[in-house]
């Protein structure tokens, strides 16, 4: 009976602890804020949004490390309505070869794992198809969709990359590899910026576009959440990317190459702004995803031995600032993440020209899934 005893205060105890830790409150407020998954990012309709599977996957990150099952059957049940027994995903549309809709695919390696449903596999399987014969770049690089042409974008590496990686490892598809460790070449050799270090949101190869340099065919500026996307793409594409590969050393020294370059750029407050290296211009914010996700970059890469302990400083000003300056406590006990970027892009209509006043001028809002899921994942890399 006292071993029963010590047994149940031990795993009180346990979740007390759990309980406690930012990460996984902030986990909890989001699920509190909305029930189902696809009302993440403030979502209005059932989609397979790349924001809902951001969201998701720090909702299964929280299970892994709690062993909690409710944040696993959140995530199944988005999995599970959003996708029919053929494998079929409501409301994508191949033909439009948008890159954004791949990076969902992610959540579904450990859906498919944990029920058995082979509807999930048929659906990765229908992702990869359509990333096999998406557009590319003379070489070989992937359009960031059919709509913008012969353009790659600093996003576009986290939407597509990873989950093929994974893909290419979890069902023995080596190609998938080498490919992807390219996409990741070709996007430094025609974004790097040397003068500064840091990387522009989008190149076009053909350089007809208005925001593109007519020389280099890069976009104006850095912007903070693209160069985070980037960041992220790297720290998790290493995942899946063999030991032994030649190649792999490449991917790192870009990592160290970032954690170099970025405290250059971090404000005194421990947070990076909107446009990264303009942030004494009037109008410029400290932005709440670019400093999430550089905070959960820093922590991964150091987790993973990819960069120096020094750096595990700069991860914690930036846990530091969110938690000071953008983190408000609600009445409710729940946890609210303010001054997020709701989108940027470039072209379209009406058109995005790239300047800094187009980036800061975007829409800023609460509690958006592009900031709250990388600050979740952040804090669990830091044991926060």
């Amino acid at each position: 009976m006292r071993n029963l005893f010590l047994v149940v205060i031990t795993l009180f105890t346990i979740q007390l602890a759990y309980s406690q830790k930012t990460g996984i409150l902030f986990a909890d407020s989001e699920m509190k804020r909305f029930p189902q998954a696809y009302q993440l990012d403030h979502g209005q309709r059932l989609y397979f949004g790349y924001s809902q599977g951001l969201g998701c996957q720090a909702i299964l990150d929280v299970w892994k490390q709690t062993g909690d099952k409710k944040y696993l059957d959140y995530v199944v049940q988005w999995a599970d309505t959003i996708i029919n027994d053929l494998g079929e995903i409501h409301l994508y549309k191949v033909e439009t070869y948008n890159i954004d809709y791949i990076n969902s695919g992610k959540v579904l390696f450990d859906v498919y794992k944990q029920t058995g449903d082979e509807k999930y596999k048929l659906a990765m399987d229908r992702l990869v198809k359509q990333m096999s014969v998406h557009p590319r770049t003379l070489e070989g690089g992937f359009w960031h969709k059919l709509i913008y042409q012969h353009q790659i974008w600093l996003d576009g590496l986290y939407m597509g990359s990873p989950f093929l990686a994974q893909y290419g490892i979890t069902f023995n598809k080596p190609e998938w590899t080498e490919d992807v460790i390219n996409q990741f070449l070709i996007c430094a050799k025609h974004t790097y910026d040397p003068a500064t270090g840091l990387y522009y949101h989008a190149w076009d190869e053909s350089k007809n576009q208005l925001w593109a340099n007519k020389v280099t065919g890069q976009s104006p500026n850095f912007w903070g959440r693209s160069i985070g996307w980037w960041f992220m793409a790297l720290v998790d594409v290493l995942d899946f990317i063999p030991q032994d590969n030649p190649q792999r050393g490449e991917l790192i020294r870009i990592i160290n190459g970032l954690a170099e370059t970025l405290p250059k750029y971090q404000d005194k407050t421990g947070l990076w702004y909107q446009v990264l290296d303009k942030g004494d211009k009037q109008g410029n914010y400290l932005e709440a995803s670019v400093s999430s996700m550089f905070m959960y970059s820093y922590a991964k890469a150091l987790n993973k031995g990819y960069i120096d302990k020094k750096y595990k400083a700069v991860a914690e000003k930036a846990y530091d600032g969110l938690m000071k300056n953008l983190i408000v406590k609600n009445a409710d006990g729940t946890l609210t993440l303010t001054k997020c970027c709701a989108v940027s892009g470039l072209g379209g209509n009406p058109y995005r020209d790239g300047s800094f006043e187009y980036y800061v001028n975007e829409r800023i809002r609460d509690n958006d899934a592009k900031a709250t899921g990388p600050f979740i994942m952040g804090c669990l890399q830091l044991g926060k």
